[in-house]
């Protein structure tokens, strides 16, 4: 059966809230950091719906940003593979053609015995980061191919890699550790080995640009080239657009043929987005990234402290009267990890036919026990166009 099939458009408003990172993994001495919150809105989401687990990519799987959200999408990740330097390239507005390689890069903090200290160079400004790209365009020359280095934001930092004969199969040279010196360049395909090399005098090259500073080594992370989508609208029959302040979750929703809604540097400016363009689209895609900085930092207090935020700005969206709301999230990043883990995503369903459950918090313990069950990240599309009435119904 093709979903496309059933589709029906009835005018019904759709929202989908990603807090990045949002699952946790609660211990003998302390819960998760969504069950710490003080989120009476999102509770009270969770009493007039449903709610439930999902895993992005199936049971102990640990998924990247990427696949995670394409499968909030809809999109099976295992058949539409997307690196970061995709992502963050469509993030910045950045056309990759056939051919062009790309990755995204942490600006980090090398000893003097070439040993990672800081994965992140101290997370510089904008204005600091926008300073040590600058250095790498200045400072860093290839034979064989063009490289183009754009800040995204805070340590990130974008490469592009133009030339003939290029191949993205390359392994990650960030070995997300401290203490350790970044990975070598190693390609994974015999093709590759040319790009390897010319990576790894990339590498040393940048090093040499950035003696001295704070941010003075690059490690990179998701080779990769350009690629088609099937089409968002296409796929579901929505009108859909984002409203995201991070680029790459720009990125992605723009891959799938979202419509980009600017750049918000804030919560609030992410809910004037919203009442801006409400009666111009059917299905907002809502990303909130602090939560997932802060599970990155290992910062417990500020992943709860993210959370809180999220939840003020729900009368916000709950005033403009959505007839379905989904909140979820990407993967899992607790905080006491430093990073993604495997753990199921709390998930509630708000809205339309949905109904509701037994369930009266959002969190983990909790959404265990919802109506949703445990479902892959997947369903949530096709759940939500059902629950607004857009899907008619299969056979006699």
């Amino acid at each position: 059966m093709d979903l496309h099939d059933l589709l029906q458009e009835n005018g019904s408003k759709l929202v989908l809230c990603v807090l990045d990172g949002l699952g946790g993994a609660a211990t003998a001495e302390q819960p998760t950091e969504l069950e710490a919150a003080e989120s009476p809105n999102l509770d009270r989401l969770a009493v007039e719906g449903i709610t439930g687990m999902v895993e992005p990519l199936g049971a102990g799987i640990t998924v990247g940003s990427g696949p995670g959200h394409l499968a909030l999408f809809g999109y099976d990740p295992q058949q539409f593979e997307l690196g970061r330097g995709t992502l963050s390239a469509a993030g910045l507005g950045i056309t990759l053609t056939p051919g062009d390689v790309a990755a995204r890069g942490n600006l980090c903090t090398l000893d003097d015995d070439g040993l990672i200290t800081d994965r992140r160079a101290g997370r510089p400004d904008a204005e600091e980061g926008e300073r040590l790209t600058q250095k790498l365009r200045e400072g860093v020359r290839l034979d064989g191919a063009e490289a183009e280095f754009h800040h995204v934001a805070e340590h990130r930092v974008l490469l592009v890699l133009r030339g003939e004969g290029l191949d993205p199969r390359l392994a990650d040279t960030d070995p997300q550790e401290t203490g350790v010196p970044p990975l070598e360049v190693r390609p994974l395909a015999e093709e590759a080995e040319s790009t390897a090399e010319l990576v790894t005098e990339l590498v040393r090259q940048v090093r040499e640009a950035l003696a001295g500073e704070r941010g003075n080594g690059l490690v990179l992370r998701g080779f990769d080239t350009s690629h088609e989508l099937p089409d968002f609208t296409e796929r579901y029959g929505v009108r859909a657009a984002t409203v995201a302040a991070y680029p790459m979750y720009r990125g992605v929703a723009s891959l799938v043929g979202m419509d980009v809604l600017g750049a918000p540097h804030s919560l609030d400016e992410q809910v004037t987005l919203l009442r801006e363009h409400w009666d111009d689209y059917d299905y907002f895609f809502w990303h909130h990234k602090a939560t997932d900085s802060a599970g990155h930092d290992g910062d417990r207090e500020a992943k709860i402290a993210a959370v809180e935020a999220f939840d003020g700005v729900v009368p916000d969206l709950v005033e403009l009267a959505p007839d379905v709301i989904v909140v979820s999230g990407d993967h899992a990043s607790p905080a006491q990890f430093s990073g993604h883990s495997w753990h199921p995503v709390p998930t509630l369903l708000r809205g339309g036919s949905a109904g509701v459950d037994e369930v009266e918090r959002f969190g983990e313990r909790w959404c265990r026990g919802g109506a949703l069950g445990l479902r892959p990240t997947t369903a949530l599309m096709p759940l939500m166009l059902a629950a607004a009435g857009r899907l008619a119904k299969y056979g006699a």
